[in-house]
């Protein structure tokens, strides 16, 4: 930045030409980290979309959903941080790099079932063991990454080597900017390497793009048994008698977890009803309404923690006198998905 202001000062009209070929080349350079962002974002985009095909297509699916909307807005905040802050392309480009690697991470944990995902994956019933083993593989040595690397990655080496020439001589001028500016055929040089690296490299992303969109990497979930495997077995039912109420209490460690319920009754001769309220005793023992009491025939909903406590789902057939009420209902409390330690620290270092 100083180097530029220099460069604005002077009043020579080389001086000056030389001043906006930088600005042209640094907008070059922005453009291609867009188009690299962009890949980036699309990709993980589809992958989930992908992944949840899998998933019950009950709320379960809107709450890991809602889990990964959070998670990818913490990334844009790291990013956004990074910009705010007059980080450097560079900067940029390392962030989104662990950005990517704490992805993978998170795949092989939900693959491996361990972490919260195996929280998470105990829940989730209906998730078929042949999604779970591919993305716990997907960047193993030999999986269908790694098998894409070798395909694809040399033509992107050498435009990552081009690239580190560009900056090397970029960096070899600034130095030697005090005594002897680039001189005409130099800088034309300089402009048509950029011009170069910027478009194969979009090229080379407009390609891969291609390339990962019509991988059959995934079967589909029909292909999988996903549908088969969603049972009934994964609802609970219970009787709940005239006069009586049923519970459920879920402990929650931490807040912004995810507690979502689906139930019915069964259907009889009348219509019935029952009531149904959520409550959190923390640990001084004090109670706080989460859902108000409210009599329902079937109901399914979630919310976000925001404190620690017992949260207790209760289902209330008091009011009757005669009639029992047979419920058919799940319960799911999902933990927030965490950052790995190591990803917290880089972040507040």
């Amino acid at each position: 930045m100083i180097k530029l202001l220099q460069l604005q000062q002077q009043s020579t009209p080389e001086d000056i030409e030389f001043g906006i070929i930088l600005g042209q080349l640094k907008e070059k350079f922005l453009n291609t980290l867009k188009v690299l962002e962009s890949f980036q974002s699309n990709n993980s985009e589809n992958i989930f979309n992908t992944v949840m095909t899998y998933m019950p297509q009950d709320f379960r699916g809107t709450l890991i959903k809602q889990q990964r909307e959070r998670s990818e807005r913490a990334k844009q905040a790291e990013i956004d941080a990074v910009v705010n802050s007059g980080g450097s392309i560079r900067d940029r480009y390392a962030l989104l790099w662990r950005q990517q690697m704490d992805r993978r991470k998170q795949l092989a944990l939900l693959g491996s079932a361990t972490g919260v995902y195996k929280t998470l994956v105990k829940y989730l019933v209906g998730v078929p063991q042949v999604l779970l083993d591919f993305i716990r593989q997907i960047n193993d040595d030999e999986g269908p990454m790694e098998e894409q690397r070798h395909r694809y990655g040399p033509p992107l080496y050498s435009l990552t080597t081009m690239v580190l020439s560009i900056r090397l001589f970029i960096h070899l001028s600034w130095g030697r900017y005090e005594h002897r500016n680039l001189a005409g055929p130099q800088a034309s040089v300089l402009q048509q390497a950029v011009d170069v690296y910027t478009s194969e490299f979009e090229r080379f992303i407009k390609f891969i793009s291609e390339v990962f969109a019509n991988s059959p990497f995934f079967i589909s979930a029909e292909e999988a048994g996903a549908m088969d495997a969603r049972k009934n077995e994964e609802y609970k039912e219970i009787t709940v008698l005239a006069g009586k109420t049923h519970e459920v209490s879920l402990p929650v460690e931490s807040i912004n977890s995810y507690i979502g319920w689906d139930f019915s009754l069964a259907p009889g001769k009348m219509s019935m009803d029952i009531g149904f309220s959520v409550e959190c005793t923390n640990s001084t023992g004090q109670k706080t309404m989460i859902l108000p009491y409210r009599r329902y025939e079937s109901d399914q909903g979630n919310f976000c923690t925001c404190e620690a406590g017992k949260y207790t789902l209760i289902w209330d057939n008091s009011y009757s006198s005669f009639f029992k009420k047979v419920l058919r209902y799940k319960v799911d409390c999902i933990p927030p998905v965490a950052e790995s330690a190591q990803s917290v620290n880089e972040a507040e270092g």
